[in-house]
Order: C-alpha cells, then sequence, then structure tokens
C-alpha cells in the first residue's frame, strides 16, 4: 500500500469532545505523528498519556512570515511521506482556516486523507448566542482585505495569535467605526477554559490575552447609520429617495433634467482643485457620485439598465485598455500607454466611428472643443511636428485680424478671431497644457484680484466706478504681489 498523508482535525476541545474513532486514530497511529502547534489541549493530555509526537511551535519562532511557516510545515510533511505514511494533527476541523492543510492538498504527490474534527465554530456559536443564518463572515485575521468585511452581518476573525495581530485588526476597523464599538475577544470556546472579554474596539490589543492559537475577535452586525461610508448604503438611501415614499424632487428627475447638474458638479470639482482644497475635493467627488447613482437609479427604476452594469462597464474597458497590466503586453513609456489606449478604444468602437474626430462630444465648450479636435488630428499625422510653425501661424491669424478691425468688417473680424483661438488651443495642446483648464485659472486670478481691488476701495468709502483706471491698477499690482 502506497504511502498517505491522513490529516486529523483536533476539535476546539480536550479529549471529551473527540469521537472514540479520532481518539483510537491517534493513539494507535503506528507511524509517524506530527502536530501543527502543541499549545492544545488535546495534544497536552496525549502527551500525559504518553504518546509521542513531533511539533511546529519551533519553526513559528525561527520564520518571520506564516506564509514561510506554513510552506516549511508542508515541505516537511511532504518530505516524510515520501519513506512513510504521517498522520498530522491540526486544532479545530482540517477544512476550516487551515492552510497547511490547503497547501498539502495542493502540493502533495500522495494521497491526504482528512480525519473529522469538530470545527470550534460550532462553540463558536454557541457562546456568543449567534445564528449564523442572519449572515455570517469568517475571516482570516492574518490575510484580509477591509474593503471585503460585510459589516451587516456577524464577523469572526481566526488566527488572532497575539497582540500583533490584534493590533492590526483593531487599525483596519477603526477605519471604518468608532473607537468605542462593543467586540468580544473568545478564549478556547467550548472547552473548560472558555472565556469572553467584552471590549471597545479602540482597546482590542490593550486587553488581548498571552499568545494563543484558540482566540477570535466576534464582531457584532453594524447599524446601518453607522455604514455610510459604504457603496451599499449610498445604494440605498439612493433608491429610498427614488422609491414611493421618498423626496418628490429625487423622485421627479430624469436623465435628461440631470444635465445641468452634472455640469456644474464637474467645474465645481475642478475648482476645488485648483484652489487645493482636499475637503472640497471630496465633497465635489461626492456630489459628481451622487450624479452616477441618481442615473444609475433611474436607468434601474425605468428597466434599461443598472448600477452593476455601469461598473462593469468601466471595469471592463479599464482591464481591456490595460493589456500592460492586466495581460501580457508591455508599456515602458507614457506614449506607448496612448497609443495602445486609442488602439483598443477604435477596436471596441467597431464601425460605429467612421471619422478620426466622431467621438468628440457636441457640447463641450469652443475652447475644449478646439483642442480635442486637434488632438485627435495630429494622432493620425494632421498637424505641426514644429511649435515654431504653429506660433508663425499665429502671427499670421493676428495680422489678419488686424486687418479685418482696420477694415471694419465685424463678421470677419469675429472670424478672425476665431481662428486665433484654435490655433491658440493647437499651441496649448503641442505643451500638453489644456487650454480650457489654463483659461479657467487665469479667469480665477482675474476674479481673486479684482475682488482685492473692490475690497480696498471699500475700506476707503469710494465707489470703485468713480475710481481711475490708475488707481485700480495699484490695487492690482498690490493684490498680484501678495500672491
Amino acid at each position: 500500500m502506497s504511502n498517505s498523508i491522513e490529516v486529523i482535525g483536533l476539535g476546539a476541545g480536550d479529549l471529551d469532545q473527540l469521537s472514540l474513532g479520532i481518539y483510537k486514530k491517534l493513539i494507535n497511529h503506528g507511524t509517524a505523528l506530527y502536530v501543527r502547534t502543541a499549545d492544545h489541549p488535546v495534544v497536552k493530555q496525549l502527551k500525559k498519556e504518553g504518546i509521542s509526537f513531533t511539533a511546529f511551535d519551533q519553526i513559528y519562532e525561527a520564520k518571520k512570515r506564516f506564509e514561510d511557516v506554513y510552506q516549511h510545515i508542508t515541505d516537511t510533511l511532504l518530505e516524510k511521506a515520501e519513506k512513510q505514511t504521517v498522520v498530522y494533527a491540526v486544532p479545530g476541523h482540517p477544512m476550516l482556516a487551515e492552510k497547511t492543510v490547503q497547501l498539502l492538498l495542493d502540493q502533495a504527490d500522495v494521497p491526504v486523507e482528512i480525519a473529522g474534527g469538530q470545527s470550534y465554530l460550532d462553540a463558536l456559536f454557541t457562546s456568543l448566542k449567534m445564528d449564523p443564518i442572519d449572515g455570517f463572515q469568517f475571516v482570516d485575521g492574518l490575510d484580509f482585505d477591509r474593503n471585503q468585511i460585510d459589516y451587516r452581518h456577524h464577523i469572526i476573525f481566526s488566527q488572532v495569535y497575539d497582540r500583533l495581530i490584534a493590533s492590526n485588526v483593531k487599525l483596519a476597523l477603526l477605519e471604518d467605526l468608532p473607537p468605542d464599538y462593543p467586540v468580544k475577544i473568545v478564549e478556547a470556546a467550548g472547552g473548560e477554559q472558555e472565556k469572553i472579554i467584552d471590549v471597545h474596539l479602540e482597546e482590542l490589543d490593550h486587553v488581548f490575552p498571552d499568545v494563543h492559537n484558540l482566540i477570535s475577535v466576534y464582531i457584532p452586525p453594524v447599524r446601518d447609520d453607522m455604514l455610510h461610508h459604504t457603496f451599499t448604503r449610498l445604494r440605498e438611501v439612493i433608491a429610498t429617495l427614488r422609491g414611493p415614499d421618498g423626496c418628490p424632487w429625487d423622485r421627479a428627475q430624469t436623465n435628461e433634467t440631470l444635465r445641468e447638474y452634472a455640469i456644474e458638479e464637474i467645474y465645481e470639482l475642478i475648482e476645488a482643485i485648483d484652489e487645493q482644497d482636499d475637503d472640497g475635493i471630496v465633497e465635489e467627488l461626492g456630489d459628481i457620485l451622487l450624479q452616477v447613482m441618481l442615473h444609475s437609479q433611474i436607468g434601474e427604476d425605468n428597466g434599461y439598465f443598472t448600477v452593476e452594469d455601469v461598473i462593469r462597464s468601466i471595469t471592463d474597458k479599464m482591464v481591456h485598455r490595460h493589456p500592460h497590466v492586466f495581460a501580457d503586453r508591455s508599456a515602458d513609456s507614457v506614449d506607448t500607454v496612448y497609443a495602445t489606449w486609442d488602439e483598443l478604444k477604435q477596436e471596441e468602437k467597431g464601425d460605429q466611428r467612421e471619422s478620426v474626430l466622431d467621438g468628440i462630444p457636441a457640447g463641450l465648450p469652443g475652447l475644449a472643443k478646439a483642442f480635442k479636435l486637434q488632438k485627435q488630428a495630429a494622432k493620425v499625422g494632421f498637424g505641426w511636428e514644429d511649435v515654431h510653425d504653429i506660433w508663425n501661424k499665429l502671427q499670421e491669424e493676428m495680422e489678419e485680424v488686424h486687418e479685418a478691425v482696420d477694415n471694419g468688417e465685424q463678421p470677419e473680424i469675429e472670424k478672425e478671431l476665431g481662428d486665433v483661438l484654435f490655433v491658440l488651443a493647437n499651441i496649448s495642446r503641442y505643451y500638453k497644457v489644456n487650454p480650457e483648464l489654463a483659461l479657467n485659472q487665469t479667469n480665477q486670478k482675474f476674479i481673486s484680484r479684482f475682488s482685492y481691488i473692490e475690497k480696498q476701495l471699500q475700506k476707503q468709502g469710494k465707489d470703485i466706478r468713480q475710481t481711475s483706471l490708475e488707481q485700480m491698477d495699484d490695487y492690482w499690482n498690490q493684490a498680484k504681489r501678495r500672491e
């Protein structure tokens, strides 16, 4: 008969919790017996009964990372199994939060058999008086993503062996929960030494027991009013506002009526960015997200699309247009990224766009549209390579403006000034400056300086309409120096 690895679960408590069959396997193993840790009630009792075994506790001290510990244990067991059948005993149930067992199942060339062992979750549910059908999340305290935690369910963190791990759990949860949120430390659930400690989240690592492999941390379900930072809660709020008992204004909105607000919110975000106002950026990004959620809810209410469709669309697009990140392409410069982006964008659109200029929004402001038009045309080689040629073109257009002004031809003046602005947009494109943003900054600068003039004149009790240009210029220069 070929060698094998038999994995035995030791349960959550002492020998009394083991089935007779499992107990016999342990005392009559007749081969090499290994235990992941000797710090378990069953192992301690086996030792008293004179059962010999090899424990891996020293590996935890020799290795810096738990991943290395688990792999070392796995490698040792696989090596021993080449020569003889091995019995490997682990706390609890072998298929619950046992990384070494998963590694054995993935890497072993010999049969791996799983034998019983009571899960300590049963004892936990009983000790905490919780019903997992209400919603339950089991989290590895050594390796978890905070963004995947569902706070509306019962949460149990396993493998919280020491204060350092408890501290990491605490710091992650404090990003979402208040410091005084009640949590429980559960030690040796279901056993004679069971202990449940009620603490506030901020105290979790302060009152944590010494190193122990039978400790879990329990987080009770969190109320909705404490989850306003989550996407799920935001979606519920928007759905409520649009629902039968919601807000009359929100219920009355359509994709068309919301258009003006989308434009306003974008400009308010740009203003906050220009002012380097972090709080303002947060607020304005929230307002833009509100627009996304309202439009998505309208789509869902009408049966056309949902916010999941919106998210799926942009996620698919980002993955597809970044093959240098998510596939096997490479990109060593921003220009390469742009080229790949345009290529894949055209691939996505297929025959929908016949012209290089298709896809530029009709509602863009004139200056921004001129910038986009020339940017698209330049991608296929229609554009000056030497910026001096663009400056010469600007000079040419300026001369034509002067000529139209001298001739007093108003329609011609308007046309030639448009040409000047179009060339300026092209110059902006060459220097990688968005002309709309640049002009917006200048507008804000003008408002700031002109407001300074008004305030100074008000302090002196003067009417700006009765003030000379020279005096206003003096204040203008003062404002400029203050900047």
